[in-house]
């Protein structure tokens, strides 16, 4: 069933601009809820937008991409940065001991931003999309955006920014969807030497 999903998933710039029932929103909103997230954390909010003003607004923070303005609704994926007592930057001295003295001497301000848990909202937003699928809702995932003035425009706490924002609504046309690479093309078994020496 997901494998189906999965299939039939592209990315949609082309809504009809109707609305979505509450009950569907919320069943997206519960697929995202589920998701895991490093040591259950859960770094994140979750910002449902609706209003049609807003939404407009956002599409101009988003650098003026005015496809976004007929979506059906918008989640902006909101995460903050894990305090120091929690890891904070300690998880990334490990996963990159040799640039830990980097890591260590970065400007807070800057550190936060970089890190801010960031890639953890992919988790939620791509069970999001599969869920908005199931009901025949499509999606794009936006990054194009100026977080600062996002996280502003929304009001949130100084420890957040605004990650990401999806983009939700009923596809106005049926596009086809995009070719992926044949799994032979990515996968790789032990270790990448012995992989690659066969193609």
């Amino acid at each position: 069933m997901i494998l189906d999903l999965l299939k039939k998933r592209k990315s949609i710039r082309n809504f009809t601009g109707k609305d979505v029932p509450d009950e569907i929103i919320n069943y997206i909103l519960e697929a995202g809820r589920l998701s895991p997230s490093g040591g259950n954390e859960q770094p994140w909010k979750f910002g449902v937008i609706t209003d049609k003003a807003l939404i407009h607004d956002i599409s101009q923070i988003a650098y003026n991409q005015e496809w976004i303005i007929k979506a059906s609704f918008l989640v902006i994926l909101c995460t903050y940065n894990i305090a120091q007592s929690h890891g904070g930057r300690d998880v990334q001295k490990a996963r990159f001991p040799r640039h830990s003295k980097i890591i260590e001497e970065l400007d807070d301000e800057i550190y936060s931003k970089l890190h801010m848990e960031e890639h953890q909202t992919k988790i939620p937003g791509t069970h999001m999309v599969i869920a908005a699928l199931e009901h025949g809702i499509g999606s794009t995932w936006v990054s194009y955006f100026d977080v600062d003035k996002l996280t502003s425009f929304l009001n949130l706490p100084s420890s957040y920014i605004a990650s990401e924002i999806i983009a939700f609504g009923d596809p106005a046309s049926n596009e086809n969807v995009t070719v992926k690479k044949d799994l032979n093309e990515l996968v790789f078994r032990n270790k990448f030497e012995s992989w690659f020496s066969r193609i």
